[in-house]
């Protein structure tokens, strides 16, 4: 994995959220998510940085990161798409629609395309079972997807 340049200005802006906490280890969740929220996702080079400020080990961040599937290592894509994978989604066929964006993006989950405009996910339940099954772009939300109305959701964002 190539090593991330990390900008002395984000360097200084990462610094000031530990600071923000007063560089508590036992803040370390509400750091990473507002470094996340900053960044994008948690490379090993942001770990690095958050650990030297809260002084704690590395392998404690990493941990952290890891365990929680909020947190991502790998940059997000622009539009981020993510398929519902529970028990009333999964029945009606998102099994099948996830198939299909990984199709026509010609990407595998928990991946980003190479243009950097869409990366693809699955998550466990958004609540929303009554429109099963649910994809989910960004914050919004799409009921009843089936596998042919995937290429319009893609078109929506394309063009962007």
């Amino acid at each position: 994995m190539a090593n991330i340049k990390i900008s002395e200005q984000k360097v200084l802006q990462i610094e000031a959220i530990c600071k923000e906490f007063n560089n508590e280890k036992g803040e370390l969740i509400n750091v990473l998510h507002k470094t996340q929220s900053l960044v994008g996702y948690l490379p090993a080079e942001v770990q690095e940085i958050i650990s030297k400020n809260l002084n704690c080990s590395v392998a404690h961040v990493y941990g952290v990161v890891t365990f929680y599937s909020f947190f991502t290592m790998i940059p997000k894509g622009q539009f981020p798409i993510s398929i519902c994978m529970g028990t009333a989604c999964y029945v009606r066929g998102a099994e099948k629609v996830l198939d299909e964006f990984k199709r026509i993006l010609n990407v595998p989950v928990g991946q980003t395309t190479p243009d950097g405009k869409f990366s693809l996910s699955c998550l466990r339940c958004v609540g929303a079972c009554g429109l099963a099954p649910v994809v989910m772009v960004g914050e919004k939300v799409y009921g009843r997807v089936s596998p042919d109305g995937v290429k319009d959701i893609i078109k929506e964002y394309k063009q962007a």
